[in-house]
């Protein structure tokens, strides 16, 4: 790997890499670099010499997860970028943003996001790596910190590789801090890809536990290994283990349940399985101030006609998860899942990561394709009546398939990417948004491999196809 500086400057905007998460990486990567640690700085060996230390390197990863790349809640994160390039929302904003080239469908290998989802996630995996290698290591943690810590840390690695494969296809699986390793690494088929992340999440629910009742959820436990095991095994199509996982959370009545729309994503909803804290008490949702519009016309986005419109008008989720501002001819519509935008005396929202409706939607899909049609019916009819929507009765497989991808579309709307994933694996994609999308190609279901890093790995070769 290059040497990695306190911030990162890619586009428009800046990274920060947390204090003690950099001197993991300064540590690790200073026989590559020929530095010296500042005498200020955490060495490896001291983090792991207590937990409260090994745990703050953790909480380091978490922050840069919320705040940087791929999951971050900011407009180059995927719920704004993936919304843009499939068919959930509208830009208004400038040619010369890097959300534009998202929207046109038009992305080259030297777009400056594509650059900063790949560096970002892998230098998040590196830093999991880290802690593994540390963990293990340590002649000092307890055995039950060290399986929480190495618990965490694979989830960490396999979420963010899952994240990894689905937009770029084909790439390496970084299992070590060994930057001899790393500088040459290649490629591995989606196939294998699919299989380090099931081992991984295997090992982590072997080392972690069940969350307790009251905490925030903030951490991830078994279920939040149980719930990605689950949308793993539904996109390699193992609909038995999907609907096993799956039911692994939807099971645990004492954690979970859906809540009221008007309360699925306050920060203590029972609904979630994993979310991320804010930086400070009193801060809110980066996605809300995404989203949220302020004045008319909109500067950035507003949701699509055509999302709109597929909504029934008595469905629950967009009277209370959608709004809209009007300049008194015109209205445009914004999501309005997180509905605080400013600083409050004490957090109310948080960015929900996971939560259980998804699981219910997994099932249902991974029933059906089993072909238990009146079990699928169920689950999806839990998230149906929800959103105050009459049951599905006595449907064939397809057409009950059909109405479990209906219900995904307006459950996780500009919510990480689920809508372009969805339509990707269902293998709609280039029918749907070549209709709505003038730039749209079937190449795009993948991202280019960043240009800079094929520059620097010629192992990293080809290049995804049509780029």
């Amino acid at each position: 790997m290059k040497a990695i500086n306190p911030i990162i400057i890619s586009g428009r905007y800046t990274i920060l890499i947390p204090p003690l998460l950099l001197s993991f990486l300064l540590y690790c990567c200073d026989s590559f670099v020929e530095v010296d640690l500042p005498k200020s700085q955490l060495t490896t060996k001291t983090v792991f010499e207590n937990y409260h230390t090994a745990d703050a390197a953790l909480s380091d990863i978490y922050a840069s997860i919320r705040d940087t790349g791929i999951l971050s809640g900011m407009s180059y994160g995927v719920s704004n970028q993936l919304a843009c390039y499939s068919d959930e929302l509208t830009w208004y904003g400038t040619p010369l943003s890097t959300t534009e080239s998202f929207y046109s469908n038009a992305l080259l290998p030297s777009n400056s996001a594509i650059t900063e989802y790949w560096r970002a996630a892998y230098v998040q995996i590196y830093a999991a790596n880290a802690i593994l290698e540390g963990s293990k290591s340590s002649l000092s943690l307890t055995s039950a910190n060290k399986e929480q810590l190495e618990g965490e840390a694979l989830f960490i690695r396999a979420l963010l590789h899952f994240y990894l494969v689905n937009l770029y296809g084909d790439i390496p699986y970084i299992t070590t801090t060994d930057y001899k390793v790393n500088a040459v690494v290649s490629k591995l088929s989606q196939s294998d890809i699919y299989q380090h992340i099931e081992l991984d999440l295997q090992q982590a629910a072997l080392l972690l536990s069940s969350p307790q009742s009251n905490n925030e959820r903030v951490r991830p436990g078994k279920s939040a290994v149980y719930s990605l095991l689950a949308r793993v095994y539904l996109y390699s199509q193992s609909w038995t283990k999907a609907n096993s996982s799956a039911s692994v959370v939807i099971n645990d009545i004492g954690l979970y349940t859906l809540e009221s729309i008007q309360n699925a994503f306050l920060k203590d909803s029972r609904e979630t399985i994993w979310q991320l804290q804010p930086a400070t008490p009193s801060q809110n949702t980066d996605e809300a101030i995404t989203f949220i519009l302020s004045s008319t016309p909109p500067l950035t986005t507003s949701l699509s006609n055509s999302l709109m419109e597929s909504f029934a008008a008595n469905d629950l989720r967009k009277k209370n998860w959608i709004q809209g501002i009007s300049n008194g001819d015109l209205i445009w519509y914004y999501p309005f899942k997180y509905k605080i935008s400013n600083t409050t005396p004490v957090s109310m929202e948080y960015p929900i990561v996971m939560r259980l409706a998804e699981q219910y939607l997994i099932r249902a899909e991974a029933r059906a394709q089993k072909g238990d049609l009146n079990a699928a019916e169920e689950d999806l009819n839990h998230v149906r009546r929800r959103a105050g929507l009459d049951s599905k009765e006595n449907l064939d497989k397809q057409a009950l398939l059909d109405a479990i991808q209906d219900e995904r579309r307006w459950e996780f709307f500009t919510e990480y990417g689920h809508r372009f994933f969805d339509l990707k694996r269902s293998g709609r994609i280039n029918q749907v948004l070549s209709a709505v999308k003038p730039g749209w190609d079937p190449h795009d279901i993948f991202f280019p491999i960043p240009q800079s890093e094929l520059e620097l790995n010629p192992k990293l070769l080809p290049q995804n196809d049509g780029y």
